[in-house]
């Protein structure tokens, strides 16, 4: 007869009894030798076993990475979402989440963020539109404890780059007051410049940076001369000219005093160099072991790592006769930089591109070493200049010139000109060119006859809109202001009317925005004669 289902499951649960009972223990864990000892599917200091105390300062300066948010950004500016931080100055620094806005299209962000995923962007003068070289952006923050006189403490804090146009070589200072109440500072001003021009401000330290496309780790020790309660950083105080708008980033700003630091893994050289690598205080008394992302590094026994295994997470265990603590993570990702580039070669020419060349159109795509050894990823569009010949339309007002290359042309013309490109490629060019139909009166009469009662403008299908719209009298104060006009009203225009009273006869000047059917905006000036 055979055994029940029931009676199987006996057997098979008393001979794994039996197993259990003659299988030995399992080894305890060694938290250096990167084998899982114990069994558990986990490894060294992935292990609860091999758990230690992370050597980790406490910044004064609260929410150090921007991390704690209220609200995601939504547009540049916004800091109020990060907690507890404080805009310190009237022109607003930007904070960037990604969660949310992360940041203008024409200066990325280096990647990674040192810590998480938030960061602030800051400007040092404006250059593109409004040239305001004071226009300097800071934060600031109320110390969660002051900084006691006379006591030394580190400011360790990430600077990112951009390209060495938008982030060139920088002086980055740390402020510092003894009262929160002068946080912010320069209110209603956004041109006022670093804190040292308003009350109640003082200098802590300094320090000069220059990097490109990446994040810049550093320290700023300081002594204070008096107990400090806020804090701001940002550019130092001098006007800087620029072409460009001048743009960085801030992140991890851990501020605390000097002893905390001690132990703290700090690297050597570039990132990409050959020889980078990282280190810790050297002291006899003490054992030390290196890992990557958490996983020994057998043989990694000396304060400073010997070379690096790749990208993760570095951490190290120290080890006295009393106990053991394991440093913070150093987060490790080679940078590799990107680049675009556009250019044109003539026909039966070609382009070197690595060890290639090329001679066709089309978008390639190689990777370059740096000089201190990253990659470079490069995206290459070329384009083959053979057309023998093109069309070009286009429309002047009649005092005006028209310029294709070398020719200078000032009456409309339908015809051929012959043209060197900047790559140096001939071609030919057909130019049709006309005059725009605008007509604007040197002379009206509002006298109420109905012919001529406005100085408006007009024209064709090829005027669409007055966009701005000013007359002056002879000493310059505006007398009609409209936007927005459609020519093809009649009575769109000035009445020579200032708050409801005629204007004398006189000579008056005006200043019009023409909007034209090509998309262009066209500024015109010029002068008209009033008569009754």
């Amino acid at each position: 007869m055979l055994p029940s289902v029931q009676s199987l499951w006996i057997i098979a649960w008393l001979l794994f009894a039996v197993a259990q009972r003659t299988m030995p223990p399992a080894a305890p864990e060694d938290c250096t030798n990167a084998v899982d000892d114990d069994g558990d599917g986990l490894i060294d200091l992935n292990d609860p076993d091999c758990i230690c105390q992370v050597i980790k300062p406490e910044s004064l300066i609260p929410n150090p990475s921007f991390e704690d948010h209220t609200c995601c950004p939504s547009n540049r500016g916004q800091l109020e979402c990060a907690v507890t931080w404080i805009q310190a100055s009237e022109a607003t620094t930007d904070y960037l989440h990604t969660c949310g806005w992360f940041g203008w299209p024409n200066i990325p962000v280096p990647r990674p963020i040192p810590d998480g995923e938030a960061c602030i962007g800051f400007r040092n003068g404006r250059y593109l539109n409004n040239i305001e070289p004071n226009w300097k952006e800071y934060t600031g923050a109320c110390l969660s404890s002051p900084l006691r006189k006379g006591t030394t403490y580190t400011f360790r804090f990430y600077i990112g780059f951009s390209n060495s146009t938008i982030s060139p070589p920088t002086n980055v200072v740390f402020y510092g007051t003894p009262d929160c109440d002068y946080l912010p500072f320069g209110l209603g001003d956004p041109g006022h410049g670093c804190p040292l021009n308003g009350p109640g401000w003082q200098e802590l330290g300094s320090v000069y940076l220059n990097a490109t496309n990446t994040w810049v780790r550093t320290d700023i020790t300081i002594i204070p001369r008096q107990d400090i309660y806020a804090v701001a950083i940002g550019p130092d105080c001098a006007p800087i000219s620029a072409s460009s708008d001048i743009y960085y980033f801030f992140d991890n700003l851990i501020l605390a005093d000097q002893k905390s630091f001690e132990f703290q893994i700090m690297a050597s050289k570039h990132p990409c160099a050959s020889d980078f690598s990282l280190e810790l205080p050297a002291y006899d008394s003490l054992s030390y072991q290196w890992y990557l992302n958490g996983i020994a590094l057998v043989g990694e026994t000396s304060p400073t790592l010997d070379h690096l295994y790749g990208d993760g997470n570095y951490q190290a265990r120290i080890t006295s006769s009393l106990d053991c603590r394991v440093t913070e993570p150093y987060s490790f990702i080679k940078p590799v930089f990107t680049g675009h580039s556009k250019q044109w070669i003539c026909a039966k020419d070609s382009y070197a591109f690595g060890d290639r060349k090329l001679a066709e159109s089309g978008i390639y795509v190689d990777t370059f070493a740096t000089r201190d050894g990253c990659d470079s990823i490069v995206e290459l569009t070329l384009s083959v200049i053979d057309f023998p010949i093109d069309s070009v339309v286009a429309r002047i007002f009649d005092d005006e010139t028209y310029v294709l290359g070398p020719h200078r042309i000032k009456e409309p013309v339908r015809s051929i000109f012959s043209l060197s490109s900047k790559q140096g490629c001939d071609s030919l060019v057909y130019l049709d060119l006309s005059y725009y139909h605008v007509f604007i009166p040197n002379v009206f009469s509002p006298n109420g006859d109905g012919t001529n009662d406005y100085f408006t403008i007009r024209g064709t299908t090829d005027l669409e809109e007055l966009v701005d719209f000013k007359v002056f009298n002879r000493w310059g104060n505006i007398l009609f202001d409209q936007q927005h006009l459609d020519p093809q009203e009649g009575l769109n225009g000035w009445d020579g009317t200032h708050h409801g009273q005629p204007m004398p006869p006189d000579v008056y000047t005006y200043q019009v925005l023409l909007k034209m059917d090509d998309g262009k905006l066209r500024e015109r000036s010029g002068s008209v004669t009033l008569i009754r």
